[in-house]
């Protein structure tokens, strides 16, 4: 098919891949940390996304989010259940691989965002109202930010500002999110008394699959099997790293030994950081980016969250909103243009207003998904309650365990 490079669209299909299987690693991510009994319902959640969110994207949220612009806002719904949407490729997001293709790609972004989310408000949300939540969040705070971020006409596209993989739409979206659910749920019974995390071999699993999968997320975000790829997954890699030994040795000097958690934990920090900036940076800057995302999300973890007293049950805002933001400025500050010419310098290299560009999404993007997420958390609260019952707190039943024997397994 004219336009159609096939090693592109090899390279994008299995990029979709690793994406996707991001979502299943999570649920092993979170069901690892979360008590015994709650296993199932946390990582029911995320499954669950896979077929509700996949649904919704093609029926409107892909146009939304990339369709034709109105007014640099919101995409209308000339896309609307992937009418134009073909095998033909659409030169405004991807020249060399289907639309249908590029559509797929970023239905995994728009699965595993709101999954993200579940980290914050995991034991204590019932499970129609998370769906319901879910649907209505994606709606009307993702796929605006993904047009505002990526789609033609979006009006923080136009400005400037950089975000190659997601730092901004996924990570301090999902972050932002994930503080106001804490805020309004409220806390776990018996907070801050919690047992420690059930399984740990399980979200070290989880967090295997992540950083496996986030190859995909970054590199595939070149939209091709090229140079810019390569050096996207070369960033990723050095920023996972960086971030995973830094949290560790932060915890070596504080505690005197580190821990699997708090590497896993470091990993995923890096991880989200390194995602605005991959496509742009240097391995040097990735490095940095890395280290500095394990030391102060360490500290907004550890530290601050404790000061502060709300329960983020499993650091959804202290690894993803906290990672997003850090990894959104310091993107203004490391990136080049020697990298990818497609981007710019940061401060670093002689550009500063890229930083206050970057400074702008990160504080409109920030409030914007935190007041909605609120909003919409309060209104489904009145409408279908959002907590379960103490009854099923207590004893960690959920709508997602629909049998004795199912519950047996895992309590």
């Amino acid at each position: 098919m004219a336009g159609i490079d096939t090693g592109d669209t090899a390279w994008m299909i299995v990029a979709t891949a690793l994406v996707m299987l991001m979502t299943p690693g999570l649920a092993f991510f979170y069901g690892g940390l979360v008590r015994r009994k709650n296993v199932l319902s946390v990582m029911m959640q995320c499954f669950m996304l896979l077929g509700v969110m996949s649904i919704q994207w093609v029926l409107f949220g892909y146009s939304l989010a990339f369709g034709p612009d109105q007014g640099g806002v919101i995409g209308d719904f000339s896309w609307a259940a992937l009418a134009g949407v073909g095998q033909e490729p659409n030169a405004d997001y991807a020249a060399t691989i289907p639309h249908q293709l590029f559509m797929l790609f970023q239905m995994m972004f728009a699965v595993l965002t709101p999954a993200l989310i579940v980290g914050a408000f995991a034991e204590r949300m019932k499970f129609s109202a998370f769906l319901i939540f879910s649907v209505l969040w994606a709606t009307v705070v993702y796929d605006p930010m993904a047009h505002w971020v990526w789609g033609v006409g979006g009006w923080l596209r136009e400005l400037g500002a950089l975000d190659f993989a997601g730092g901004t739409v996924v990570h301090i979206n999902a972050g932002m999110a994930a503080l106001a659910a804490a805020l309004v749920i409220g806390k776990r019974k018996g907070h801050p008394d919690i047992s420690p995390p059930h399984n740990l071999p399980f979200a070290i699993l989880g967090a295997a699959l992540l950083w496996f999968g986030w190859f995909g997320f970054n590199a595939g975000s070149a939209l091709g099997a090229n140079g810019l790829s390569v050096s996207a997954f070369l960033a990723t890699q050095l920023g996972a790293a960086a971030a995973a030994v830094a949290w560790a040795v932060v915890e070596w000097i504080k505690g005197r030994r580190p821990t699997a958690l708090g590497t896993i934990s470091g990993a995923v920090a890096g991880l989200v950081a390194i995602t605005p900036a991959a496509g742009f940076v240097t391995p040097l800057g990735a490095l940095g980016i890395g280290a500095l995302a394990g030391l102060v999300c360490y500290l907004s973890v550890v530290v601050v969250k404790g000061k502060l007293g709300y329960d983020d049950s499993l650091d959804a805002f202290g690894v993803h909103g906290v990672g997003g933001m850090l990894g959104a400025l310091l993107t203004g500050l490391w990136a080049t243009a020697t990298v990818n010419p497609g981007g710019a310098d940061g401060l670093f290299h002689g550009n500063a207003a890229l930083l206050l560009w970057q400074f702008v999404a990160l504080l409109v993007c920030a409030a914007y998904s935190f007041v909605l997420s609120y909003g919409l958390l309060k209104l489904v609260d009145r409408t279908l309650g959002l907590r379960v019952s103490e009854d099923k707190e207590n004893i960690g039943l959920d709508l997602t365990q629909h049998s004795e024997s199912a519950y047996t397994l895992v309590g």
